[in-house]
């Protein structure tokens, strides 16, 4: 059951941090074939990455943030304390907490 929780727990983790990234992205008028020469890497390895589909990796999810010369923040809170800067999404059947700022 643990595991169960977990596993779900790290789906939702990564659904938030690539809903960032797409927001980061979009502000910045970027294509994940911009994000991908930045990276020096394929536009299919971005994809990738940002798909949900795999498991992203904290070194995975730290190449984005140095390619955009960016810093990530990894915060534990109350569970469903939710900072008033930041927003819940929806995505297949769970939350993703975005900051709205």
């Amino acid at each position: 059951m643990k595991a169960e929780a977990a596993d779900a727990a790290g789906a939702r983790l990564a659904r938030q941090a690539t809903v960032e990234v797409a927001g980061v992205l979009g502000k910045r008028d970027m294509s994940r074939a911009d994000l991908a020469r930045l990276m020096g890497v394929s536009p299919g390895r971005v994809s990738q990455i940002l798909s949900g589909d795999e498991n992203l990796t904290l070194r995975s999810l730290a190449a984005v943030a140095e390619a955009l010369e960016l810093d990530v923040r990894i915060s534990f809170v109350e569970p469903k304390a939710v900072p008033q800067d930041m927003t819940t999404m929806r995505h297949g059947g769970s939350d993703a907490y975005v900051y709205t700022h």
